[in-house]
């Protein structure tokens, strides 16, 4: 029991890791950069970055070359910032829309799936917690599959994010031509890889111990409390 209860504790302890990193992409607005393509210098040009709720525009003076590309940027140089929340989110007359470039269907399937995700993830570290205590540690199995659900929700909604920046590129309607993801992006993959494993990993360690010998029966196995 107390080699089970450790292996519990270590598991727990890379999910927290896994909700830190969930948290921080879904809070934040750098999944993804684009910029169009920028072939001289001492002009002004405007690079964007968004995220599930809001998309920031930076208008950026180019002295030198991009080291990263042709793009408009890095993001580090000086400029003017301006970041303004998807429609569907806010409401008012001075709200922007970018219809065609955020891709309207696609930013409220992102959010709704990451929302669901922190629900899951929520009620999975609800169901650790109190499962730490003995007499309750049948709720380490559904909250091994809570997890598990907020790492596939997570990933859809970053193949989700994905296919809103190809749509963004491709139309001809933006000016969008450079285009990489960001650190919130690496965040949200490796809070899927995270939740995914270790969810499965908790799942394991919650079931009762497998017999070791062949006359051995389930009903002989050490029981959990």
């Amino acid at each position: 029991m107390e080699g089970k209860a450790i292996k519990t504790r270590v598991a727990f302890c890379f999910i927290l890791v896994g909700i830190s990193l969930m948290l921080a992409a879904v809070t934040t607005d750098h999944w993804a950069v684009l910029s169009p393509k920028v072939e001289k210098l001492n002009v002004s040009c405007e690079a964007a970055h968004f995220g599930l709720w809001h998309l920031c525009i930076k208008r950026i003076f180019i002295r030198e070359p991009n080291p990263e590309g042709k793009g408009c940027g890095p993001l580090y140089l000086p400029g003017d910032h301006n970041c303004s929340y998807f429609k569907h989110f806010t409401s008012g007359e001075n709200e922007e829309i970018f219809e065609v470039t955020t891709q309207k269907e696609y930013s409220i399937s992102a959010a709704a799936l990451a929302i669901i995700g922190v629900g899951f993830m929520t009620m999975g570290t609800i169901c650790t917690i109190l499962a730490f205590n003995p007499k309750r540690s049948y709720l380490l199995k559904p909250a091994a599959m809570f997890y598990t659900f907020a790492g596939l929700c997570i990933i859809i909604a970053v193949e989700v994010i994905r296919q809103s920046v190809r749509r963004m590129v491709d139309s001809e309607d933006t000016v969008w031509i450079e285009y990489y993801y960001s650190w919130s992006f690496a965040c949200a993959c490796s809070a899927f890889a995270l939740l995914f494993i270790c969810g499965i990993a908790l799942l394991l360690i919650s079931l009762p111990r497998m017999p070791r010998n062949a006359w051995e029966t389930c009903m002989d196995a050490e029981p959990e409390n």
